[in-house]
């Protein structure tokens, strides 16, 4: 309570000065990767070209928690940067502590209500007013594979639960390593989201992780869950524990791994090797989930200035992050899917384009599109937390699948 007063007594003094018109935006995020890094890049040379200043504060650690903490201890101290990688109810928490500036000039302006999905304008407004400007979609339920890998051992491309541990023993049998695996909480969590959607559909997994709803959360579905969620453990090398997702997605542009599960911002990794779609690699839905999309939607909230040249080139970044050049060029390269519904994607590719017709038919039906627990889209960060402490305990003990879920039942509730 102390920490929400503070951070309100900091955001309500903070005032606007006259200033030279040339500002300065300071912005935190955690794309640090290779195709990640060259993703930011792209605005940080569009905010210059506008006559800015660009301060890159990049804190690596892929499921953002150490930036959490960095942004934390930087908004206590009343020096919040000017925009930050936040998104889905941070979003919400922030703006309800007062710190977040109002974008509904430069959304009006650029029609963004028009462009944007409403399950996208939505997350990024905070009491009707945008507060947080998105820059992608990404669809997280994938399963990435090496081709070759897979015709060596004479196994097809997994499109079930079922059929992914056949092939599993196959290629563990020829030799290689079936699953290319970061063992990091968010890591762990993103796999076990993925097995909840595939053994539970969509309605489950909404009653679950949106509703945080009990009996779903212990029932015996969630329990088949935690029983195939333990399989994976058969089936990723020794080295996996505290592996970056990155790391492992080498592992399979290499040929050491035949396969890993993790959203599409892996596909940068495969862009930046020169690899071509289709050929050198395979983007599939994670088995048992062809029709479901879970998605992750990226976004950058603004903070409140204190000067007025600074809080002029926070607004002309959030332009240009909807601008469809951005767009565009920050999707080709991060492996994402654009925010914007008019987008030309003529430029994508079948990866991009299989996310786009998934992501437009299940907005358009409302079956099948869900929020990702794992990254922050459907809870609250307490919650997570609590999520991901369950699921990398039970991951790496001898707990029972029946415990698994009864714990995770409890400190979902605990953590409310």
């Amino acid at each position: 309570m102390m920490f929400k007063k503070t951070l309100i007594a900091m955001a309500m003094g903070g005032t606007i000065a006259a200033a030279a018109q040339a500002g300065e935006v300071e912005v935190l995020h955690w794309w640090t990767s290779g195709g990640e890094a060259r993703s930011i890049a792209v605005l940080k040379e569009m905010v210059e070209d506008a006559g800015h200043t660009w301060i890159d504060f990049s804190v690596a650690g892929g499921g953002g928690e150490n930036a959490y903490t960095v942004l934390r201890s930087r908004a206590v101290s009343g020096n919040p940067p000017a925009a930050a990688q936040i998104k889905g109810l941070e979003i919400q928490e922030w703006g309800d502590l007062g710190f977040l500036a109002s974008l509904d000039e430069v959304a009006d302006d650029n029609n963004w209500d028009e462009v944007l999905p409403t399950v996208v304008s939505d997350v990024m407004k905070h009491d009707g007013e945008y507060v947080a400007a998105p820059v992608n979609v990404h669809r997280v339920n994938w399963m990435w594979a090496n081709p070759a890998v897979f015709a060596d051992a004479g196994v097809e491309i997994p499109t079930t639960l079922e059929e992914l541990w056949v092939a599993a023993d196959a290629l563990k049998a020829s030799g290689v390593t079936p699953i290319a695996h970061g063992g990091q909480p968010w890591q762990d969590t993103t796999t076990f989201e993925s097995i909840v959607l595939a053994v539970g559909g969509a309605e489950f997994f909404s009653d679950a992780f949106i509703d945080m709803d009990q009996a779903a959360l212990q029932s015996d579905t969630m329990v088949e869950a935690f029983e195939e969620f333990r399989k994976i453990n058969s089936y990723i090398d020794r080295g996996a524990a505290g592996r970056d997702w990155n790391v492992a997605t080498s592992m399979v542009i290499r040929g050491e791994a035949a396969m890993q599960f993790m959203g599409d911002w892996a596909k940068g990794e495969f862009t930046a090797a020169n690899m071509t779609p289709g050929e050198d690699y395979i983007c599939a839905p994670f088995p048992g989930t062809a029709d479901a999309f879970t998605f992750n939607i990226d976004s950058l909230a603004m903070f409140k200035q204190r000067t007025v040249a600074n809080a002029q080139a926070q607004m002309k970044m959030a332009e240009l992050v909807l601008s469809p050049s951005f767009q565009e060029t920050f999707n080709l390269n991060k492996g994402s899917i654009p925010v914007r519904t008019d987008i030309d994607m003529g430029k994508f590719d079948s990866c991009a384009l299989a996310a786009m017709d998934t992501f437009k038919r299940t907005a358009a039906s409302g079956d099948g599109l869900v929020p990702s627990m794992a990254h922050g889209m459907s809870t609250t960060s307490t919650i997570q937390g609590a999520i991901f402490d369950t699921v990398t305990e039970y991951f790496n003990s001898d707990m029972s699948a029946q415990d698994g879920a009864t714990r995770l039942a409890r400190a979902v509730r605990a953590a409310q």
